[in-house]
């Protein structure tokens, strides 16, 4: 039986949104791709600051609370620009301030 400490993995950035410092960006306007299907509208949206999990979790969980959105799905590019495709009847301006409320900008 191995009882050694599991060896602790180097962080992806210096930092995230979820868990750094608040950085703000404006954002006058919000690109939105969208699909219709069976299940409802879709819109995809384009997010910086994503770089982990707990980032996508945070996002997530922000967006479900809206009671429009049917799903959320992200495409986490960490350190980059990640995809956040919301079905649902959402207006986008809803969409922009739940995102950034949890500590994310929506970009164009």
């Amino acid at each position: 039986m191995n009882t050694s400490k599991p060896r602790l993995l180097p962080m992806a950035s210096h930092g995230c949104s979820c868990c750094g410092p608040d950085s703000s960006a404006d954002t006058a306007s919000i690109p939105a791709a969208s699909d219709s299907s069976a299940g409802g509208a879709s819109s995809s949206y384009q997010v910086t600051g994503l770089t982990c999990g707990h980032c996508v979790k945070s996002v997530t969980q922000a967006l479900q609370a809206l009671s429009q959105v049917d799903d959320v799905q992200i495409d986490l590019a960490s350190g980059g620009v990640s995809t956040v495709t919301v079905t649902g009847v959402v207006p986008p301006e809803m969409v922009r301030r739940a995102v950034e409320e949890a500590g994310y900008t929506v970009v164009f």
